[in-house]
């Protein structure tokens, strides 16, 4: 088994979008924890701000089929792949850690890691002790340099 990290994102009807990928994702990966609920500023465009959400989960899928697997789940709650890059969203779900595999073609470890706080603040809050495979420290100490999020947990929004 695998254990791989996927962040959800959402700033259009955040609340419904991110309860369904994370139901979704639980009827395709095992083991599945959830981080809090972290709120942004949209980055890139001038938009609503995001709801993001880190999960861990274990699969046996190789690399291929779980970035499959995610765009089917995008595809189902909506996602239209013609927008541009830093656009609006219902849902985005991406795939942020395979095991500690290095891979430039598929983009693992997730260079918005060191980016971006929204992917980073919830990878942290559940593998904060994990290392990160280029950098060599642990995902606690990368969080420790990055601005503090507002946070939820995610239980707020199933009321």
């Amino acid at each position: 088994m695998h254990k791989i990290h996927i962040n959800i994102g959402s700033n259009e009807n955040r609340e419904h979008n991110i309860l369904q990928a994370v139901e979704a994702l639980r009827m395709n990966f095992f083991d599945i924890e959830c981080s809090d609920v972290f709120e942004s500023a949209s980055a890139g465009f001038k938009g609503n701000d995001f709801y993001n959400v880190g999960v861990n989960a274990t699969t046996d899928l190789s690399i291929v089929d779980v970035i499959s697997v995610l765009h089917t789940i995008e595809d189902k709650q909506g996602r239209d792949r013609s927008q541009p890059k830093f656009s609006d969203r219902g849902v985005d779900l991406d795939l942020v850690l395979y095991d500690n595999v290095i891979d430039k073609v598929h983009n693992l470890p997730r260079e918005d890691i060191l980016r971006y706080n929204f992917v980073l603040a919830p990878l942290a809050q559940l593998n904060a002790k994990s290392i990160h495979p280029i950098e060599n420290k642990t995902y606690g100490q990368l969080n420790a340099t990055m601005a503090m999020l507002k946070s939820y947990n995610i239980e707020t929004l199933m009321e």
